[in-house]
């Protein structure tokens, strides 16, 4: 299942070579909820895999962006303790900006400057369906 996250990028780390056939980047959004008249400020972490570690190249500090992500999950034992870590893979990065502009113009009330030439009362309907 994908998840998706709005937030302003603020930090955006070097591309790491886990193995010879793995790497990874990481970068972190900053979300502000207002939860009950209070802003709440939450910093998410997000790692990319493999070909996707070049998606925060397009984007600076300070971009509001638009992340879609799936949660990773796993679990490792050593000397004799587990450990369970969860990862929100990026798989997508988009401007947050220029979608919110584009959702706000498709649902604005269209502009009044229609005048009909006639009023809808005189209008012949002749059409055979």
């Amino acid at each position: 299942m994908a998840y998706e996250a709005i937030g302003k990028l603020v930090a955006k780390y070097d591309t790491m070579q886990r193995s010879e056939t793995f790497k990874t980047r990481e970068f972190v959004i900053e979300k502000s909820d207002d939860i009950g008249g209070r802003i709440i400020t939450n910093y998410i972490k997000f790692q990319c895999v493999q070909d996707k570690t070049a998606l925060p190249d397009k984007f600076n500090i300070g971009d509001e962006l638009k992340v879609s992500f799936n949660l990773k999950g796993s679990k490792w034992s050593r000397d004799g303790r587990e450990n369970y870590i969860t990862n929100l893979d990026a798989w997508r990065i988009e401007p947050a900006g220029s979608l919110s502009q584009n959702m706000q113009q498709a649902t604005a009330s269209p502009k009044s400057d229609f005048v009909p030439d006639a009023d809808p009362g005189d209008v012949v309907d002749d059409l055979p369906f």
